[in-house]
């Protein structure tokens, strides 16, 4: 078998193999080590002008997750699992411009005339956006984002469930979230203690249509 296709058969599987779990051991404790190299690999996924709206949050302290607890709509998995990582949306990710595309002129990827014309594209264009299309544009990518992190973790032997069932403003609250950031989704990771229920999906035929 080919490398192109075992690779391929391995996505495949870390696809068909990841569930929702809500049941983690509480006593294992991932190394912070662990879970910033899922997200340094988690950061490749695309986004709008490649614009990155996403800030990540993790909670791995004991005391403050059973706080996030209750912001959770008590939640067990919350406390129970390594760490909770809250992915936050950046509703002005135009700010991002200048380190963007400096750090692609200085890694060779574009020269200077191509990194002064997309900076001078998206300072025109985005900041006359309104806030509702930017929360959209930042709730897309870090929805792309999350979904990485959730299969990087089971390819790695851990386990995730995502919540967006939390009380958002409770949260920016506890945690001095500036109003240029919205929270979108808390993702639990660790060991599961127990398999997370396995599920069905409409068939593919009655959602595609080829035109």
């Amino acid at each position: 078998m080919s490398t192109v296709t075992t690779n391929s058969q391995n996505l495949i599987d870390i696809i068909r193999e990841r569930r929702s779990v809500r049941k983690y051991d509480p006593n294992y404790q991932m190394t912070r080590e662990e879970i910033e190299e899922i997200l340094s690999e988690a950061i490749l996924a695309p986004s709008s002008s490649n614009l990155q709206p996403w800030r990540f949050m993790v909670i791995d302290n004991q005391e403050i997750k059973k706080e996030l607890r209750s912001i959770a709509y008590n939640q067990e998995q919350v406390e129970t699992c390594s760490a909770v990582i809250a992915v936050l949306g950046d509703k002005e990710m135009y700010k991002n411009a200048d380190k963007v595309y400096q750090s692609a002129y200085e890694a060779g990827y574009m020269n200077e005339s191509t990194m002064q014309q997309l900076i001078n594209n998206i300072n025109n264009v985005y900041p006359n956006a309104s806030e509702e299309v930017r929360k959209n544009i930042a709730s897309f990518d870090t929805g792309l984002v999350s979904m990485l992190i959730m299969l990087l973790a089971k390819a790695k032997g851990y386990d995730t469930v995502t919540m967006g069932g939390f009380d958002k403003q409770k949260f920016m609250e506890k945690f001095n979230v500036s109003d240029r950031y919205m929270p979108i989704v808390l993702i639990a990771i660790g060991k599961a203690a127990a398999p997370g229920h396995k599920t069905t999906r409409i068939p593919v035929k009655d959602v595609i249509e080829f035109i």
